[in-house]
């Protein structure tokens, strides 16, 4: 072989090996998708990345509320000021950069993977609809950590939480393993009973919805936060490669895709819900300092740590109230006061006017 037919060679080899760089980094990758949508809440198809730490903005935008930084993000457009949808659904599955989730509405590439939980969008919900007591469910299996508020108390308090209460719902009647194809899945192992349970868990949260349809009917929005990490168990013991690994990314796209599919249409119509699919979470990036002159004294009496008062998003609007109230007060005190200053009372008080200036004398 010649020179030059050697360079060509080299040359296809290197961009051949540059497009399927260039294929592989574009298909897989963590990633965010719209299952399902109001047509008022329009997303735009496109490749437009967003940041991890960008989802509560998301969907605090997708319900209808103002957040503190503007989101310089195409993928969602501006909707109606006056309606918004009746619910707000964001599963996160960890250890899966992606799923197939055919009927969907879009789907975007997530960058910066960073943890991140819908706390401020729960603390907005209860504070504008405190009389309607809105359903606020944020959820994590894996952790058994739960989070509940409004109308959901009363309705998810027997939604099992610990690893043992879910493990014993498997056993009862009405459980998935009895509709599941599970195939290589065993109901031994703790990683796939940890994978089955959060499906469980899935199943037994339509059901009370469709027990309670009441809540669906009501003005207020609700909010569901959940988060998956049984992929990332079958990972780590089996590998990505493996049978188990693949039947369970099976089985939650199916179950997923059905799940969007019932809250979509137990709110009737009126639910937007997203899964966000991370292979890992990255740390976020801090810088830790401490100062010299850092006292020892605690700022906020009820926090063993040091820790600041809780920051109130209507500060702002009560110091003005409070601010511009006193300005106009002592400006009337004082131009109040100097006008009884310089008041003749001769001439201008109804006091001295009234009184009879002249003595009687008898």
């Amino acid at each position: 072989m010649s020179l030059t037919n050697w360079r060509r060679m080299e040359a296809v080899l290197s961009v051949a090996f540059a497009l399927c760089l260039l294929v592989t980094s574009g298909v897989h990758g963590d990633s965010l998708t719209v299952l399902q949508s109001p047509e008022f809440v329009s997303f735009q198809k496109g490749d437009w990345s967003i940041s991890g730490e960008k989802i509560p903005d998301l969907v605090a935008l997708t319900m209808g509320f103002s957040i503190q930084e503007d989101l310089s993000w195409p993928g969602l457009k501006a909707g109606p000021l006056f309606q918004r949808p009746r619910a707000n659904v964001l599963v996160v599955v960890r250890g899966v950069d992606s799923l197939d989730l055919p009927q969907s509405v879009a789907s975007y590439p997530l960058e910066n993977p960073v943890p991140f939980t819908l706390d401020t969008v729960a603390e907005t919900v209860h504070s504008l609809f405190a009389e309607d007591t809105p359903v606020v469910l944020q959820l994590a299996p894996s952790e058994e950590r739960l989070y509940m508020l409004g109308k959901a108390n009363a309705v998810f308090e027997d939604l099992p939480v610990t690893l043992q209460q879910i493990r014993a719902r498997l056993s009862q009647d009405g459980s998935v393993l009895a509709s599941l194809p599970l195939n290589t899945l065993s109901r031994k192992a703790e990683a796939d009973l940890l994978f089955l349970s959060e499906v469980q868990v899935l199943h037994d949260i339509t059901a009370l919805l469709q027990r309670h349809r009441h809540l669906a009917k009501d003005h207020s929005p609700d909010l569901y936060s959940l988060e998956l990490s049984g992929l990332e168990e079958l990972n780590r013991l089996y590998g990505k490669d493996s049978p188990q690994y693949h039947d369970a990314t099976a089985i939650l796209s199916s179950v997923l895709q059905k799940f969007g599919e019932d809250v979509y249409g137990l709110y009737g119509n009126s639910a937007v819900v997203e899964v966000v699919t991370v292979k890992t979470f990255e740390a976020p990036l801090t810088r830790k300092s401490r100062s010299i002159l850092e006292s020892k004294q605690i700022s906020n009496p009820g926090s063993p740590y040091n820790l600041a008062y809780k920051y109130n998003f209507q500060y702002a609007v009560v110091f003005n109230i409070v601010l511009w109230l006193m300005i106009a007060l002592a400006l009337a005190v004082i131009v109040t006061a100097y006008n009884l200053w310089n008041m003749d009372p001769g001439y201008d008080s109804i006091i001295y006017r009234m009184t009879n200036q002249k003595i009687r004398m008898d």
